[in-house]
């Protein structure tokens, strides 16, 4: 890290990550731009708060990714997502891309991963989030690609547990609202 960096280091610096950024966090938020905007936003509003001070990183996009994942965990720790209908549920696990294309579906998703642990959720975001091939993850983690297929599976499986565990509560919610019953079958 260099020491006081100048108003144009910074500038050169978003410049060079706010795209990178921003796709990063809008992959995460299903591609809703307010909630992606506000997020990167708060990201650098971090770096401007601590790199005048620290220096810049020598890798500015790796220190921002890993504020804005933490921002990500903070917001979805703080929000339960509004509605959660049973087929979502299904559509997440049939096809678990919609999280990166589906507001909703990301809703749910990172406010399940933001319960698990660290590393659970850092193993699905790398998979399902960035796109993540199992060989590239068993390489970088140093693991066998049987190894990171099984963890997957077990991450799969708390984060779906963790959601189900909202689904009963979310539903019913929003079948009183309606004035449906105030049960909820379960199919």
């Amino acid at each position: 890290m260099s020491q006081e960096p100048s108003e144009q280091d910074l500038i050169e610096a978003y410049r060079r990550t706010v795209k990178p950024l921003y796709a990063y966090v809008s992959r995460r938020v299903g591609g809703d731009v307010s909630l992606a905007e506000d997020l990167v936003q708060d990201t650098w509003m971090r770096a401007i708060g601590s790199w005048p001070a620290k220096g810049i990183p020598d890798y500015p996009l790796a220190w921002l990714v890993r504020v804005a994942r933490n921002t990500l965990v903070s917001h979805f720790r703080h929000r339960r997502p509004q509605l959660l209908e049973p087929a979502l549920l299904d559509l997440i696990e049939s096809q678990p891309s919609a999280a990166s294309e589906d507001p909703g579906a990301a809703s749910v998703v990172n406010w399940g991963l933001a319960r698990l642990r660290r590393a659970h959720a850092e193993l699905l975001e790398d998979f399902y989030f960035a796109g993540k091939s199992v060989r590239d993850i068993a390489r970088e983690r140093s693991m066998s690609e049987r190894a990171v297929e099984g963890r997957l599976r077990r991450a799969r499986e708390k984060l779906k547990k963790r959601i189900e565990k909202m689904l009963p509560r979310a539903a019913t919610r929003h079948r009183a609202a309606d004035g449906g019953p105030e049960h909820v079958r379960r199919t």
